[in-house]
């Protein structure tokens, strides 16, 4: 089954270059493109794609409330936010705000593939380099809150499968640290997502973070 995609650009070049990248693909269905972020919400839901490309400056809307406005939904999509900054304030928003991923805006054509088909399949975008230094230096700037009362909810087990996709670590690394087979560890990420009412595994980290169980660590 094809990927659904939505791209999400204030320029006409941009959004023409990335259809034409996307449609060489046989699993990838560029559904529409949008101008602004109104036109995205209204497109999204509209148009149930499974991904949304959302560029961060966009006029009338930007991509930050377009993010809120287009994950409010149900069923809602995934959220690629591109950028030309790896630290621009908006893109922190946009991670609390729900998105999936993060790719600059020069990243190379096959990253941005890539990036499309793991969000879509909910795997979220832990591996980039931009995505850990924005992770990281998100874990920095925000000030801890209370604990999420769902990861109370956790089982010993998952919480420290949780802590170690905190760590930025796969299910295969996962499953060496702690002697299981990846098969249980999917399986452990699945409910953790579940309790957490997370998207993916970014949300799950978000929460860890804004918890304070964790600390930023080293670049």
């Amino acid at each position: 089954m094809s990927i659904r995609v939505l791209v999400a650009d204030d320029q006409a070049l941009v959004r023409a270059g990335f259809r034409q990248l996307l449609e060489r693909e046989p699993d990838l269905d560029v559904i529409g493109e949008a101008a602004d972020g109104a036109e995205a919400v209204a497109l999204a839901r509209s148009g149930r794609p499974d991904v949304v490309v959302m560029d961060v400056r966009m006029p009338n809307i930007d991509g930050l409330e377009a993010t809120r406005r287009v994950l409010s939904e149900r069923p809602a999509p995934r959220v690629l936010v591109l950028t030309t900054f790896d630290l621009d304030e908006y893109v922190f928003e946009a991670l609390r705000a729900g998105a999936s991923g993060f790719l600059l805006k020069d990243a190379a054509p096959e990253e941005l593939v890539s990036a499309i088909r793991l969000v879509a399949r909910g795997d979220a975008l832990l591996a980039p380099s931009v995505t850990r230094r924005l992770i990281e230096e998100f874990a920095r700037r925000a000030a801890p809150s209370p604990p999420n009362p769902r990861l109370e909810d956790l089982t010993p087990r998952e919480r420290e499968v949780l802590l170690l996709v905190a760590r930025r670590l796969s299910n295969a690394e996962i499953a060496g640290e702690l002697f299981l087979t990846p098969g249980t560890v999917k399986t452990h990420v699945a409910h953790i997502l579940r309790k957490l009412d997370a998207r993916d595994r970014v949300q799950a980290v978000v929460a860890v973070y804004e918890s304070g169980l964790v600390g930023a660590g080293p670049s």
